[in-house]
Protein backbone atom coordinates (compact mmCIF):
# COMPACT_ATOMS: atom_id res chain seq x y z
CA UNK A 1 0.00 0.00 0.00
CA UNK A 2 2.81 2.38 0.34
CA UNK A 3 4.44 1.97 -2.62
CA UNK A 4 1.30 2.91 -4.22
CA UNK A 5 0.69 6.26 -1.78
CA UNK A 6 3.74 6.93 -2.72
CA UNK A 7 3.38 6.58 -6.57
CA UNK A 8 0.02 7.47 -8.51
CA UNK A 9 -0.92 7.47 -12.22
CA UNK A 10 -4.42 9.30 -13.47
CA UNK A 11 -6.20 9.16 -16.80
CA UNK A 12 -8.82 12.22 -17.46
CA UNK A 13 -10.69 13.45 -20.35
CA UNK A 14 -10.80 17.14 -20.50
CA UNK A 15 -11.86 19.64 -23.70
CA UNK A 16 -12.10 16.11 -25.87
CA UNK A 17 -8.46 15.09 -24.60
CA UNK A 18 -6.95 12.66 -22.25
CA UNK A 19 -4.55 13.85 -19.64
CA UNK A 20 -2.22 11.56 -18.43
CA UNK A 21 -0.26 12.54 -14.76
CA UNK A 22 1.90 10.41 -12.94
CA UNK A 23 2.60 12.07 -9.23
CA UNK A 24 5.36 10.80 -6.73
CA UNK A 25 6.24 11.74 -3.09
CA UNK A 26 8.25 14.71 -2.66
CA UNK A 27 8.04 15.21 -6.59
CA UNK A 28 6.81 16.96 -9.16
CA UNK A 29 3.86 15.62 -11.17
CA UNK A 30 4.71 14.71 -14.65
CA UNK A 31 1.51 15.34 -17.06
CA UNK A 32 1.12 14.36 -20.93
CA UNK A 33 -1.81 14.97 -23.06
CA UNK A 34 -2.56 12.77 -25.82
CA UNK A 35 -5.58 12.53 -28.41
CA UNK A 36 -6.77 8.74 -27.87
CA UNK A 37 -7.31 7.26 -24.43
CA UNK A 38 -4.91 3.78 -24.61
CA UNK A 39 -1.91 6.03 -25.83
CA UNK A 40 -2.45 8.01 -22.52
CA UNK A 41 -2.58 4.46 -20.43
CA UNK A 42 0.56 3.46 -22.02
CA UNK A 43 2.56 6.27 -21.66
CA UNK A 44 1.31 7.01 -17.83
CA UNK A 45 2.66 2.72 -17.41
CA UNK A 46 6.13 3.47 -19.06
CA UNK A 47 6.71 6.71 -16.34
CA UNK A 48 6.11 4.39 -13.61
CA UNK A 49 8.07 1.93 -14.93
CA UNK A 50 11.03 4.27 -15.28
CA UNK A 51 10.06 6.04 -11.71
CA UNK A 52 10.50 2.09 -10.63
CA UNK A 53 13.46 1.47 -12.06
CA UNK A 54 15.04 5.34 -11.27
CA UNK A 55 15.05 5.87 -15.05
CA UNK A 56 13.69 9.69 -14.48
CA UNK A 57 16.20 11.87 -12.41
CA UNK A 58 14.19 14.92 -11.42
CA UNK A 59 16.86 17.31 -9.95
CA UNK A 60 19.65 17.94 -12.75
CA UNK A 61 21.14 20.85 -11.21
CA UNK A 62 24.20 20.49 -12.88
CA UNK A 63 22.73 19.63 -16.32
CA UNK A 64 23.73 21.18 -19.66
CA UNK A 65 21.18 21.76 -23.07
CA UNK A 66 23.37 18.99 -24.13
CA UNK A 67 22.12 16.77 -21.74
CA UNK A 68 18.77 18.15 -22.37
CA UNK A 69 19.05 17.05 -25.54
CA UNK A 70 20.33 13.45 -25.20
CA UNK A 71 17.57 12.85 -23.18
CA UNK A 72 15.00 14.03 -25.56
CA UNK A 73 16.60 12.42 -28.37
CA UNK A 74 16.68 8.94 -26.27
CA UNK A 75 13.14 9.21 -24.84
CA UNK A 76 10.85 11.33 -27.09
CA UNK A 77 12.28 11.63 -30.71
CA UNK A 78 11.90 7.84 -30.82
CA UNK A 79 8.26 8.02 -30.20
CA UNK A 80 7.66 10.86 -32.58
CA UNK A 81 6.47 10.48 -36.20
CA UNK A 82 8.62 12.86 -37.58
CA UNK A 83 11.87 11.24 -35.80
CA UNK A 84 14.30 10.89 -38.67
CA UNK A 85 14.03 14.40 -39.48
CA UNK A 86 13.88 15.43 -35.78
CA UNK A 87 16.63 13.51 -34.97
CA UNK A 88 19.12 14.78 -38.12
CA UNK A 89 17.73 18.45 -36.96
CA UNK A 90 18.61 17.94 -33.13
CA UNK A 91 22.54 16.11 -33.90
CA UNK A 92 22.89 19.42 -35.93
CA UNK A 93 21.70 21.55 -33.07
CA UNK A 94 24.13 19.62 -30.91
CA UNK A 95 27.20 21.50 -32.69
CA UNK A 96 25.93 24.74 -31.70
CA UNK A 97 28.82 25.73 -28.50
CA UNK A 98 26.40 27.01 -26.33
CA UNK A 99 25.00 23.33 -26.00
CA UNK A 100 27.49 23.20 -23.26
CA UNK A 101 26.29 25.48 -21.05
CA UNK A 102 24.26 25.19 -18.10
CA UNK A 103 20.82 25.08 -18.62
CA UNK A 104 20.54 27.57 -16.03
CA UNK A 105 22.76 30.44 -17.70
CA UNK A 106 21.01 30.19 -21.01
CA UNK A 107 18.50 32.54 -22.37
CA UNK A 108 16.34 34.12 -25.03
CA UNK A 109 19.54 35.90 -26.44
CA UNK A 110 21.81 32.34 -26.83
CA UNK A 111 18.01 31.27 -29.25
CA UNK A 112 18.04 34.52 -31.04
CA UNK A 113 21.81 34.93 -31.73
CA UNK A 114 21.64 31.09 -32.80
CA UNK A 115 18.36 32.28 -35.31
CA UNK A 116 19.89 34.76 -37.10
CA UNK A 117 22.73 32.42 -37.66
CA UNK A 118 20.18 29.89 -38.99
CA UNK A 119 18.62 32.27 -41.46
CA UNK A 120 21.56 33.02 -43.22
CA UNK A 121 21.70 29.17 -44.20
CA UNK A 122 18.08 28.17 -43.84
CA UNK A 123 14.51 29.77 -44.98
CA UNK A 124 12.17 30.93 -42.68
CA UNK A 125 9.55 28.24 -42.66
CA UNK A 126 12.39 25.63 -42.31
CA UNK A 127 13.80 27.81 -39.20
CA UNK A 128 10.64 27.93 -37.63
CA UNK A 129 10.00 24.08 -38.10
CA UNK A 130 13.29 23.43 -36.68
CA UNK A 131 13.33 25.78 -33.77
CA UNK A 132 9.23 24.55 -32.74
CA UNK A 133 11.43 21.41 -31.88
CA UNK A 134 13.57 22.68 -28.90
CA UNK A 135 10.41 24.55 -27.75
CA UNK A 136 9.10 21.54 -27.41
CA UNK A 137 12.22 19.98 -25.59
CA UNK A 138 12.02 23.02 -23.52
CA UNK A 139 8.04 22.19 -22.14
CA UNK A 140 9.13 18.67 -22.02
CA UNK A 141 11.75 18.84 -19.95
CA UNK A 142 9.22 21.65 -17.71
CA UNK A 143 6.05 19.51 -17.43
CA UNK A 144 7.73 15.76 -17.62
CA UNK A 145 10.71 15.84 -16.56
CA UNK A 146 10.56 18.65 -13.52
CA UNK A 147 12.49 21.58 -14.73
CA UNK A 148 11.86 24.53 -13.53
CA UNK A 149 13.10 27.31 -15.06
CA UNK A 150 11.02 29.81 -18.31
CA UNK A 151 11.08 28.25 -21.86
CA UNK A 152 14.52 31.05 -23.35
CA UNK A 153 12.84 29.62 -26.88
CA UNK A 154 8.98 30.75 -26.56
CA UNK A 155 10.60 34.67 -26.00
CA UNK A 156 12.58 34.99 -29.15
CA UNK A 157 10.73 36.51 -32.55
CA UNK A 158 9.92 34.32 -34.99
CA UNK A 159 10.72 34.96 -38.67
CA UNK A 160 7.53 36.21 -40.79
CA UNK A 161 7.13 33.33 -43.47
CA UNK A 162 6.39 34.71 -46.72
CA UNK A 163 6.93 31.62 -48.43
CA UNK A 164 3.35 31.00 -49.15
CA UNK A 165 2.96 28.94 -52.19
CA UNK A 166 -0.01 29.16 -54.82
CA UNK A 167 1.36 26.53 -57.16
CA UNK A 168 -1.44 24.64 -59.10
CA UNK A 169 -0.80 21.11 -61.25
CA UNK A 170 -1.51 22.13 -65.06
CA UNK A 171 -3.73 19.98 -66.98
CA UNK A 172 -0.91 18.45 -68.78
CA UNK A 173 1.27 17.57 -65.19
CA UNK A 174 -1.63 15.97 -64.07
CA UNK A 175 -2.11 13.63 -66.92
CA UNK A 176 1.46 12.65 -66.10
CA UNK A 177 1.47 11.87 -62.82
CA UNK A 178 -1.72 10.08 -62.55
CA UNK A 179 -1.75 8.72 -65.91
CA UNK A 180 1.35 8.57 -66.94
CA UNK A 181 3.41 6.28 -68.86
CA UNK A 182 5.81 4.91 -65.30
CA UNK A 183 5.97 1.46 -63.17
CA UNK A 184 5.71 2.93 -60.05
CA UNK A 185 2.15 2.25 -59.79
CA UNK A 186 2.83 2.40 -55.65
CA UNK A 187 3.68 6.08 -56.23
CA UNK A 188 0.74 6.07 -58.34
CA UNK A 189 -1.47 5.45 -56.37
CA UNK A 190 -0.29 7.69 -53.69
CA UNK A 191 -0.49 10.83 -55.69
CA UNK A 192 -4.18 10.36 -56.70
CA UNK A 193 -5.26 9.24 -53.67
CA UNK A 194 -3.53 12.45 -52.36
CA UNK A 195 -5.69 14.71 -54.79
CA UNK A 196 -8.75 12.97 -53.70
CA UNK A 197 -8.54 13.79 -50.57
CA UNK A 198 -6.34 16.78 -49.62
CA UNK A 199 -3.63 14.45 -47.00
CA UNK A 200 -0.76 14.90 -46.20
CA UNK A 201 2.29 12.85 -47.02
CA UNK A 202 2.58 11.74 -43.04
CA UNK A 203 -1.01 11.01 -42.78
CA UNK A 204 -0.84 9.09 -46.34
CA UNK A 205 1.53 6.85 -45.39
CA UNK A 206 0.01 5.93 -41.83
CA UNK A 207 -2.96 4.99 -43.05
CA UNK A 208 -4.53 1.71 -41.37
CA UNK A 209 -6.78 -1.09 -42.81
CA UNK A 210 -8.93 -0.37 -39.67
CA UNK A 211 -8.98 3.89 -40.06
CA UNK A 212 -11.78 2.69 -42.99
CA UNK A 213 -15.66 2.49 -42.28
CA UNK A 214 -17.85 2.78 -45.28
CA UNK A 215 -17.12 6.24 -47.32
CA UNK A 216 -14.91 7.85 -44.23
CA UNK A 217 -11.20 7.28 -43.17
CA UNK A 218 -9.76 8.33 -39.39
CA UNK A 219 -7.18 10.11 -39.53
CA UNK A 220 -6.02 9.72 -35.82
CA UNK A 221 -2.28 11.56 -35.76
CA UNK A 222 -2.30 14.91 -37.52
CA UNK A 223 -0.15 17.88 -38.16
CA UNK A 224 -2.19 19.75 -35.09
CA UNK A 225 -2.27 17.06 -33.04
CA UNK A 226 -5.78 16.15 -33.40
CA UNK A 227 -7.29 13.36 -34.65
CA UNK A 228 -10.13 13.81 -37.72
CA UNK A 229 -12.41 11.51 -40.12
CA UNK A 230 -13.06 12.82 -43.67
CA UNK A 231 -15.31 11.86 -46.41
CA UNK A 232 -13.72 9.52 -49.55
CA UNK A 233 -14.71 10.19 -52.93
CA UNK A 234 -15.54 6.53 -54.80
CA UNK A 235 -12.25 6.88 -56.46
CA UNK A 236 -10.57 7.28 -52.84
CA UNK A 237 -12.23 4.32 -51.33
CA UNK A 238 -11.67 2.05 -54.72
CA UNK A 239 -7.89 2.99 -54.49
CA UNK A 240 -8.07 2.26 -50.19
CA UNK A 241 -9.90 -1.26 -51.35
CA UNK A 242 -6.81 -2.22 -53.69
CA UNK A 243 -3.50 -1.22 -51.48
CA UNK A 244 -1.22 -2.58 -49.45
CA UNK A 245 -1.81 -1.03 -46.13
CA UNK A 246 0.01 0.85 -44.71
CA UNK A 247 1.54 1.42 -47.86
CA UNK A 248 4.72 -0.08 -48.19
CA UNK A 249 7.31 2.79 -48.41
CA UNK A 250 9.15 5.15 -46.02
CA UNK A 251 8.91 8.76 -46.38
CA UNK A 252 12.24 9.34 -47.81
CA UNK A 253 11.61 5.99 -49.77
CA UNK A 254 8.61 8.03 -51.22
CA UNK A 255 10.41 11.77 -51.21
CA UNK A 256 13.10 10.19 -53.89
CA UNK A 257 10.40 8.54 -56.18
CA UNK A 258 8.64 11.93 -56.47
CA UNK A 259 11.93 13.26 -57.52
CA UNK A 260 12.62 10.51 -60.10
CA UNK A 261 9.05 11.38 -61.10
CA UNK A 262 9.29 14.90 -61.84
CA UNK A 263 12.41 14.23 -63.45
CA UNK A 264 11.00 12.04 -65.66
CA UNK A 265 8.25 13.78 -66.73
CA UNK A 266 10.50 17.35 -66.32
CA UNK A 267 8.32 18.80 -64.39
CA UNK A 268 9.70 22.26 -62.82
CA UNK A 269 9.01 23.39 -59.14
CA UNK A 270 5.96 21.05 -58.45
CA UNK A 271 6.28 19.58 -54.32
CA UNK A 272 4.80 16.79 -53.33
CA UNK A 273 2.76 18.85 -50.34
CA UNK A 274 1.18 20.89 -53.55
CA UNK A 275 -1.17 18.21 -54.09
CA UNK A 276 -2.72 18.85 -50.99
CA UNK A 277 -3.28 22.69 -52.14
CA UNK A 278 -4.42 21.43 -55.70
CA UNK A 279 -7.09 18.79 -53.80
CA UNK A 280 -8.06 21.75 -51.41
CA UNK A 281 -8.49 23.94 -53.97
CA UNK A 282 -10.57 21.54 -56.24
CA UNK A 283 -13.15 21.03 -53.20
CA UNK A 284 -13.57 24.75 -53.37
CA UNK A 285 -14.27 24.64 -56.97
CA UNK A 286 -16.79 22.26 -56.26
CA UNK A 287 -18.73 24.27 -54.52
CA UNK A 288 -17.94 23.35 -50.97
CA UNK A 289 -18.38 25.46 -47.80
CA UNK A 290 -14.94 26.65 -46.12
CA UNK A 291 -16.58 24.61 -43.20
CA UNK A 292 -16.90 21.92 -45.20
CA UNK A 293 -13.20 21.47 -46.80
CA UNK A 294 -11.81 22.74 -43.16
CA UNK A 295 -13.60 19.59 -41.93
CA UNK A 296 -11.48 17.31 -44.44
CA UNK A 297 -8.25 20.03 -44.68
CA UNK A 298 -8.27 19.52 -40.89
CA UNK A 299 -7.18 23.24 -40.94
CA UNK A 300 -7.91 25.17 -37.23
CA UNK A 301 -8.52 28.51 -38.22
CA UNK A 302 -10.42 29.07 -41.48
CA UNK A 303 -8.59 31.52 -42.91
CA UNK A 304 -5.67 30.07 -43.84
CA UNK A 305 -7.94 28.34 -46.49
CA UNK A 306 -9.09 31.82 -48.09
CA UNK A 307 -5.66 31.49 -50.22
CA UNK A 308 -7.10 28.28 -51.76
CA UNK A 309 -10.30 29.69 -52.85
CA UNK A 310 -8.83 31.93 -55.06
CA UNK A 311 -11.42 34.17 -55.50
CA UNK A 312 -10.78 37.44 -57.80
CA UNK A 313 -13.34 40.54 -57.22
CA UNK A 314 -13.91 39.94 -60.67
CA UNK A 315 -15.35 36.52 -59.82
CA UNK A 316 -17.89 38.40 -57.26
CA UNK A 317 -18.98 41.34 -58.79
CA UNK A 318 -22.05 39.34 -61.10
CA UNK A 319 -23.24 38.19 -57.04
CA UNK A 320 -24.06 41.86 -56.02
CA UNK A 321 -25.65 43.20 -59.36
Amino acid sequence: MAQKEERMASIRKRNGKWHAQVRRANCKSITKTFTLKKYAERWARDMEQKLDRQELQIDHQEATLRDLVNRYLTEVVPLKRSNESEGIVLQSFLKEKFVDLSIYKINAEHFAKYRDRRLKIVKPATFVRQIGILQHLYNTAIKEWGFEFKNPVKSIRKPIIRNKRNRRLTDTECQQIVGGNYSHQLLRSIIELALETGMRRGELLRIQRDHIKDQTLLIPYAKNGESRIIPLTKRARQILDHASLPFPVSANGLRLAWQRLRKRFSIKDLHFHDLRHEAISRFFEKGLSVAEVALISGHKDVRMLFRYTHLKAEDIVGKIN
